[in-house]
């Protein structure tokens, strides 16, 4: 399971999406064919990334619905919730904390970190969230057990903010500021660039016209 590529593990959460959506229609059984028309794949690359998972599946069936759902999500490691916290708590920050979908998924956001702590203590919708001073981030950290960060701080600072974060024994970082981060070997980033992806789709447009 630890020689899982990275592309794979990349799918593994919208297929994740399918089986939800395939359940809650009432489908017990699904085949790579089903799977793979609502994850906009086929169904090769449905059946490649389930095999390095074992043997799922029945022949000219299919899969159960219910226990892929469940062995996806143990590989993934939903099984437990994970701490969450924000480190630049500006409108982007607020606005991922709104939603839904993380708790949904098992994320617990346990805290916010900002310059300016005392700018932002209540949420639209009767949500709140810890809001802490980025002074004592490495302490706090520790002390919140936080496993996973989210990164919104501007890129003028993030290379600083998540050597701080790593220094603060978080090992997983979510990175919304369009910087490259260098940093130990045993923190893992995943970066979400949006300018980047509206350039992209800003490319395809063009040459619709």
């Amino acid at each position: 399971m630890d020689r899982l590529p990275e592309q794979t593990i990349a799918r593994l959460p919208v297929y994740l999406r399918c089986l939800s959506q395939a359940r809650s229609i009432g489908m017990r059984v699904i085949n790579s064919l089903g799977i793979a028309q609502m994850a906009g794949t086929n169904a090769a690359q449905v059946r490649k990334d389930l095999s390095y998972l074992g043997e799922l599946g029945t022949r000219g069936v299919g899969y159960d619905v219910g226990s892929l759902a469940e062995h996806i999500s143990d590989v993934l490691g939903l099984e437990t919730s994970r701490r969450v916290a924000i480190v630049g708590f500006g409108r982007l920050g607020r606005a991922l904390v709104m939603y839904p979908g993380f708790d949904e998924h098992g994320f617990d956001f346990v805290a916010a970190f900002d310059a300016d702590p005392a700018r932002v203590r209540a949420l639209p919708g009767g949500r709140s969230i810890d809001v802490r001073s980025i002074d004592n981030l490495e302490t706090d950290l520790v002390k919140l057990r936080v496993e996973i960060v989210l990164l919104t701080t501007p890129a003028q600072v993030a290379q600083e903010m998540a050597l701080r974060v790593a220094a603060g024994g978080v090992h997983a970082i979510l990175n919304f500021a369009p910087v490259v981060l260098e940093l130990p070997a045993d923190v893992k980033v995943r970066p979400v660039d949006l300018a980047s992806e509206l350039q992209v789709l800003s490319f395809h447009l063009a040459r619709m016209t």
